[in-house]
């Protein structure tokens, strides 16, 4: 999935904390976004692998979510759905394709590495790859809360996010051409 797919997935648990909590809006917003797009900062190192922990994040959002709901604060409820979005970002890297330059080949067994389980996860395509038009079509619905819900800085960044995936989308397969060409 495109990064910004991630980002929307987390957006759509920040929206709902917005709904039920308003002073909290800003801060879900923010930490939605960055969690979203925070295990993708790996692209420089082992993609997938060294900031992608589908067990961890997933087993840290869980108290993190008690704690918000018990003790609700900026600072709690940020941290809570931070791990929320990134432990979504880790698990569905799983559903799309693998990991590599052309994922619509279907090539690669790899899609996320779980450090919990010592192994690479299999992709399961049930996104074709990053950028396909399913992939499109399934930002497009996830940002839809984050239209709705949110004002301002968020909803700047959700539409310029838009902007970016449509664009994405429509030059992938050139971007893989391209990067191939640039690495010989």
């Amino acid at each position: 999935m495109m990064a910004t797919t991630h980002v929307f997935v987390g957006l759509v648990v920040a929206a709902t904390v917005a709904l039920l909590e308003p002073a909290f809006a800003l801060e879900a917003g923010i930490a939605a976004i960055v969690g979203g797009l925070f295990p993708d900062l790996d692209v420089v190192a082992a993609h997938r692998k060294t900031l992608h922990f589908p067990v961890y994040y997933s087993m840290l959002a869980v108290p993190a979510t008690v704690l918000a709901v018990a003790r609700p604060a900026g600072p709690t409820v940020a941290i809570a759905v931070f791990l929320l979005a990134a432990a979504a970002h880790s698990l569905s890297d799983a559903l799309g394709g693998g990991h590599e330059l052309r994922p619509w080949e279907g090539q690669s067994p790899r899609a996320v590495y779980s450090h919990y389980h010592g192994r690479w996860l299999e992709p399961r395509r049930w996104i074709g790859y990053d950028g396909s038009p399913g992939d499109l079509a399934l930002a497009s619905m996830l940002a839809l809360p984050a239209l709705l819900v949110f004002d301002g800085f968020v909803r700047t960044v959700v539409v310029g996010m838009l902007v970016v995936s449509i664009g994405y989308a429509a030059l992938r397969k050139s971007v893989a051409a391209g990067t191939e060409r640039f690495v010989e």
